[in-house]
Order: C-alpha cells, then structure tokens, then sequence
C-alpha cells in the first residue's frame, strides 16, 4: 500500500468516524464505520486485511474530540453530509404530517374516545400516541372522552375507565380533560329535542327488517311525516322508559333518496333494557347511537381535529346532518387504515382476550401471550418505546403493520445503559469445575466500568445451557472465569489468555454456579426455569436487567422458592 492511497483511507476513516459519532451522539466505532467505508471506495476491498489496523488509531483520534469539536470537524470535512445527516434527523423529529387547517384555529384540541369495554389492546395504544404526539406540537389540548352509552353490545366493564386512563399514563401524556358520555345523557335528550322542534327527527316504530326493506328501497317510512308534537310526545316517553327494546327508535331526517342508502335516516336514540353498569346512570333506557352523541360531544367540547378509521367515514356524513340542522362547522377529519401486529398468536380484540381469560386460557390482561398494554408494561417495556413506533406508522389511510421488533429495538435504547447484567443458565447441565479462580468478577455493565463488578463464586460444579456444552476435549471461555477445557463430567482451567478468544478458537459462553437463584422466566411462548448468579438475588422487584446472550427482563416477583422474570426482548 503506497502513502498516497493510505493517506486517503485515513481521511475517509476520519470522515465515517465522525459521521458514526455525531449521528448517534457517542464513540465512533471501527466496526460501525467498515462497511460505509468499503461501500463508497470499492478500491479499497483489496486491502481490507490491513484496513483495520489502520483506521483503528484515527477512530481512537475521532473519540478523543469533546462532542463539539467532533461537529465542527465534520462541518470542515464534509458539509454536505452533516447537512444531509441533520435535515434527516429533523425529519425523524417530525414523522406525522401536518394537520390540516390548523391556522384556522386558536387552540387545536383532539379527542381519543375509548369503549371502556375492557382494558386496552396494543392497537389503542396508537390513537393517544398520535393525539399526544399533535398536542405537543400544536401546543394543544388532548382529550379524553369515554363512548360508553352501549350498556348491552359494549357494555362498559367498571375497572375499565381507570386502567385506560393508567395506559394513557404509562404513554407518557396527560389528558387535559376526562368526559364519560354516560353522564351527559340529559345533554343529548335537550339537543334531540332542539332537533324534534325543527322538524329534523321523528320518532318510529318499524321493525328493523321493514325499514331496512324501505331505505334500501328509497322510500319513505310511514312516520317520517309526523308532527313535530307526536314525535316529541313520544319521545318523551322514550325518555321516561315507556317503551321496550326495539320498540321505538328516534332517526334524523336526512335524504331518503340519498346514493349511500348507510346514510338515509339513521337512528340517533334506541331503547335499551339492560341497566348501565354505572350506578350513575342505571335508570336511563333511551341512549343515543354513537354517531349523535360523539358528534353533540365534539361540538360541545370544541374538537377541532379527528383521527378515525378509514372505515368510519360514514360517520362525518351521518354527522353532518346533525351539525347542518344546528348550523355548526364540522371539525376537520383524518382518516387512517387499520393497525397489524405481529409475533401474537392471539387475536388483538377486546373480546376475544376477553374470551381467552374467562376461560382460564391465558392468566389475565398482563399475561405475556396477549397483545395488551398491561403486559408489554409488565414484561418492561417503557411506554415511549411503543409512542415512538406508533407514531413511525404516520397517519397512512392504508392498513399497516406494526413489528413488534421496533417497539423492542426502540425499548433496548432507551433502557441498555441503565441495566446491569446477570448470568440466567436455563435447563442447565451441571459440570464439576477443576482449577482456576474461586470466583468471577464479570462487570455489571460492559460500557459502564465505575459500576463495579459482580461476584460470582465457582463453588464445586457451574451449570451450562445445553447448546453451550463442548464436545470431549474441546475448550470453551467461560464469562468472567476464563478457558476450560471439557474433561469427562468436569471444565478443567486451562490458563490461557484472551488471545485464544480473539483469534477465534474458543467460543465465549456464561455459566452459573449451581447454588445460584431458581428464577422462572415468563415469555410469550410459556414459563421457561433456570438458575441465575447469586448477586441476581439483591435486584429488587419492578427493576429490569439484562440477561447475557437471553435478553432483558423484569424482575416481577421475590418468592420464598424462586424468583419470577418477566421477558421483554433480546
């Protein structure tokens, strides 16, 4: 290699090595940097023996600069580039798109509308996520409105409206309102009767198969003309419960003849028998559907922007009717398809989990196998891990997948600097020790070296996990100890040094003594047992650490017999 072709991969050494450092605000790495740097100069493969050994003292350079001066070197070298590399990462700051027509409001304030029919599913994780991600931006308001005016299809499960408020909470936002529809219900009775005096509702009394038949038909039903009197006497009695279910309903008068038959006459009232759950509001039989009582409730709380599914744009139309007789704005409305995740086997419903636990097939909202909030916070994933994945997803109107690996990739950077590590053996094989150290002294954290070491004593006999055991004969560095070579039942020390693991002849493995702590270890594909290094024993509950080679987990719960981990991911 001539001094003119070394001098240029030094430069680019020292460009990639700034570039890798600046982006993720930390040391350059020489392995990061190889394959940026091959990529752009294909010239230089034919020396990528020799490569390594010459970028490694300019990478050492690069690291030794404060995070300033690693900046202005790079602005020297490659304006461009940093150029580039910024716009990017002010992109990423901002993955939704704008909301529309926001200059034509003082405040933009939206609305998520939960069904407290159960706790929530990883899927309304997204709406808040979104709602909170726009409140922070605009400098809004986030509200939260709870639609619990179906006391028999949806009934509302009690616990329900805490623990999606607890969620929201875990997300990361603050609701600057809390509304539960059920204690507006009078409210929805005077704007039904506003509606009746202006001759924009009536009261009717067809079956559901016989106003189907008319309204597919586009023909009026034969008390769509009533007066405005008969229709507010009866709905009245409505009101006071006079009627049974499916008896009497209260439609808005809209277009008999309209092209989307979805919209001609739709029912704003019906009777329901069944008692709400909350005692607040037991007494009351005639609910308003769900497209009246959102649409009063976005008006009278000054909703400026929905997010809904694309399979709801029915609903704005149906709305506006209502907002037409009463000479309100419409708020503005983005539509968005449906959220997939992966790596369940269960099905992201309410009902179903719901099903799963009432049965005994699952153990409850937070059992690892569910696609819910409550368990990927048990199994320690912080809740901005799962904000920031929803909020990539941007508000597409096409139906997208959510893969769990992000949630888990945004979760391992925002939790590896704060944990320790430990030693889990699962299902180990036990192996007399001969020779070498009476104990290990392996870090707590790699990059973390003022935290101190852990002390694992060797004892008579260690455990290895099954897929770690040398064949007879072979060697194998035990993390922390050092080289042992498998003799019989017994790991024989060897004596040697780290070379033989840098040139690539010993595989390196962890290991645990046998006396260690029991630990069952919860993960999404059922209970897994092993035994962990006895320093494990003083993390307490709630803490999360990092399993060498197994993955990170939260400590759950200190029995008398074991210790019960929750895992979260590799």
């Amino acid at each position: 290699m001539d001094d003119e072709l070394r001098e240029r991969i030094e430069r680019e050494a020292e460009k990639h090595a700034l570039l890798n450092a600046v982006k993720h605000d930390s040391d350059a790495d020489v392995g990061a940097i190889m394959g940026p740097l091959m990529g752009e100069n294909p010239d230089f493969r034919q020396h990528g023996g020799e490569i390594p050994g010459l970028i490694g003292p300019v990478v050492a350079e690069v690291n030794r600069l404060s995070a300033g001066e690693k900046r202005d070197r790079l602005e020297d070298l490659a304006p461009e580039e940093l150029a580039e590399m910024e716009a990017e990462e002010d992109a990423d700051d901002s993955l939704l798109p704008d909301l529309p027509n926001v200059e034509a409001y003082d405040e933009v304030r939206m609305r998520a509308a939960p069904n407290p029919n159960g706790p929530w599913h990883l899927g309304h994780a997204r709406m808040p996520a979104v709602i909170g991600t726009y409140k922070e931006m605009y400098d809004g308001s986030f509200i939260v409105r709870f639609d619990d005016t179906d006391p028999e299809t949806k009934r509302p499960d009690l616990t329900a409206y805490d623990a999606i408020l607890d969620d929201i909470d875990y997300l990361g936002f603050e609701p600057d309102d809390v509304i539960r529809a059920s204690d507006r219900v009078k409210t929805y009775y005077d704007y039904a009767r506003e509606l009746i005096e202006m001759g924009g509702a009536y009261t009717c009394s067809c079956s559901g198969e016989e106003f189907s038949n008319l309204k597919n038909d586009g023909k009026p039903c034969p008390h769509r003309d009533k007066d405005p009197e008969t229709t507010r006497e009866e709905f009245e009695d409505m009101v006071e419960g006079e009627y049974s279910s499916g008896e009497m309903v209260l439609r808005v008068k809209t277009d008999i003849e309209h092209k989307n038959p979805a919209l001609r006459d739709w029912v704003a009232f019906r009777m329901i028998d069944t008692p709400h759950p909350r005692e607040e509001a037991a007494d009351y039989r005639a609910w308003p559907m769900l497209d009246f009582q959102s649409g009063v409730d976005d008006h009278l709380t000054g909703v400026t922007h929905i997010i809904r599914g694309i399979d709801l744009q029915d609903s704005a139309k149906r709305q506006q009717f209502v907002y037409d007789y009463f000479g309100w704005d419409y708020p503005e409305v983005v539509h968005w398809g449906h959220v997939q995740v992966d790596a369940y086997d269960v099905k992201m419903s309410t009902s179903s989990i719901k099903e799963l636990i009432d049965s005994g097939e699952v153990e409850g909202w937070d059992d690892p196998r569910v696609p819910t909030i409550k368990s990927l916070r048990r199994r320690g994933i912080r809740g901005q891990a799962i904000v920031d994945a929803m909020v990539g997803l941007g508000t597409s109107t096409s139906n997208v997948d959510l893969s769990m690996s992000t949630v888990y990739a945004n979760n391992r950077d925002l939790v590896d600097d704060d944990t320790d590590r430990y030693f889990l053996v699962r299902d180990g094989t036990e192996f007399a020790v001969e020779g070498g150290s009476d104990s290990a002294h392996p870090p707590l954290h790699p990059s973390f070296e003022e935290r101190g070491t852990r002390d694992i004593p060797v004892g008579d006999s260690v455990l290895l996990e099954s897929g770690d055991v040398p064949a007879e004969g072979e060697r194998v560095w035990l993390k922390g100890f050092g080289a042992v070579r498998r003799e019989g039942d017994s790991l024989v020390a060897t004596g040697d040094d780290l070379d033989v693991v840098r040139e690539g002849d010993v595989a390196v493995i962890h290991w645990a003594p046998t006396d260690g702590v029991p630990v069952r270890m919860r993960t999404m594909d059922g209970d897994v047992t092993g035994v962990a290094e006895p320093d494990f024993g003083d993390v307490p509950a709630d803490e999360l650490v990092q399993f060498e080679r197994v993955g990170f987990v939260r400590v759950d719960d200190r029995g008398d017999d074991e210790t019960v981990v929750y895992f979260a991911h590799k």
